[in-house]
C-alpha cells in the first residue's frame, strides 16, 4: 500500500490533530497519539541485516559547525532526520517512545542520520530549570561519546523523574549512571556547574529561529530533509510504520515531497478547516 494512501487513512480514521506538541505559551492538547506498530521489516531505506553499526552505541557522534546541533549516525548520509526537543516536554517523551523508533534501523544501515536541537522552553512554563540542565548534561554526555545512549536513558524516565522534581542535578547523575562508562570526575563537574550553559542558550535561539512563530515551532517537531513533518501528517510522527515509510520514500524518491506529501497535507487541512466551518 502506498504510504499516501495509509496517511490519507489515518486522517481520515479521526487522527489528524489529536496528538499536538509542546508550545512556550501552552499545555498539551488532545489525547495520545495512535497506537504504535512495528516498523515493516523490508522496504525500508536500510535492513538490520546489511547495517552499518553493530548497535546505538556505536553510532557516530559530533557537535556540528554551528555549535548547536547535535548529529547522530553516518555523517555521508544523504538523508537527515532533524529532531526538535525539550526535554520536559511530555510529547516529546511520546514520541521517543513511539515514533522515534522507527530511527534506530534506519540509522544502523548508515543511509540516514539525525539531527538535535535542543529547546529549553517548558522551564518558564513548568517552573524551575530541569529542561536547561537535561541539555546540559546531554552536552556532557556527548564530550564522552555517550550521548546516543544517555539521550535514551533521559527519555526512559523522563514520565516519573517530572512527576517526582524534575531534572535536577542529582536525578541527572544517577540517570547518567546507567550508561556504562559515562560518570566520571570530569562528566560529574559539567553537569553540576552548568558548564555548558552557553550552548544551551544558544540551543535555544536556535530552536527559536526555526519555522515563522518566533517562539519555536513546538516540541516535537520532526523534518526529513528539511521538510517539517506537521499539519495533516504531524501523526505520523507518533507510528513507527508510517514514519519508517515517510523516511524511506522520500529518501529514495525525494521529488515526492512536492509531487505527493505537500499536496496531500494541504489537501486534508482544508479538507478539516471546511468542516470546522460547517459546524462538524
Amino acid at each position: 500500500m502506498k504510504i499516501s494512501t495509509i496517511i490519507r487513512a489515518t486522517a481520515v480514521a479521526g487522527l489528524t490533530g489529536a496528538v499536538a506538541g509542546c508550545a512556550l505559551m501552552g499545555t498539551r492538547p488532545g489525547q495520545t497519539g495512535p497506537d504504535t506498530q512495528q516498523a515493516p521489516e523490508t522496504g525500508s531505506a536500510t535492513r538490520a541485516d546489511t547495517a552499518l553499526y553493530a548497535s546505538a552505541a556505536q553510532l557516530p557522534e559530533q557537535i556540528a559547525a554551528d555549535g548547536t546541533t547535535i548529529t547522530v549516525g553516518n555523517p555521508a548520509a544523504r538523508s537527515t532526520v532533524h529532531l526538535y526537543e525539550d526535554p520536559r516536554c511530555p510529547v516529546v517523551e511520546e514520541y521517543e517512545r513511539t515514533g522515534a523508533k522507527a530511527l534506530q534501523t534506519l540509522l544502523l544501515g548508515g543511509q540516514i542520520k539525525a539531527q538535535y536541537t535542543f529547546a529549553s522552553f517548558k522551564d518558564d512554563r513548568l517552573g524551575g530549570d530541569g529542561s536547561q540542565r537535561a541539555v546540559n548534561a546531554l552536552r556532557a554526555a556527548l564530550a564522552k561519546g555517550k550521548f546516543v545512549e544517555y539521550h535514551r536513558v533521559l527519555f526512559d524516565h523522563q514520565a516519573d523523574v517530572e512527576s517526582s522534581g524534575g531534572f535536577t542535578t542529582e536525578r541527572l547523575l544517577q540517570l547518567a549512571g546507567k550508561v556504562p562508562g559515562l560518570r566520571d570526575v570530569t562528566f560529574d563537574q559539567a553537569v553540576r556547574t552548568m558548564k555548558h550553559q552557553s550552548f544551551v542558550t544558544a540551543s535555544e535561539k536556535a530552536y527559536e529561529h526555526t519555522g515563522d512563530d518566533p517562539r519555536g515551532p513546538g516540541t516535537p517537531t520532526v523534518t526529513v530533509n528539511g521538510h517539517m513533518i506537521d499539519g495533516a501528517l504531524y501523526p505520523t510522527n507518533f507510528d513507527p510504520r508510517l514514519l519508517t515509510l515517510l523516511i524511506t520514500d522520500l529518501h529514495q524518491r525525494p521529488h515526492n515531497w512536492d509531487a505527493v506529501y505537500k499536496p496531500l497535507k494541504d489537501r486534508l487541512e482544508a479538507q478539516e478547516l471546511e468542516a470546522q466551518e460547517e459546524g462538524y
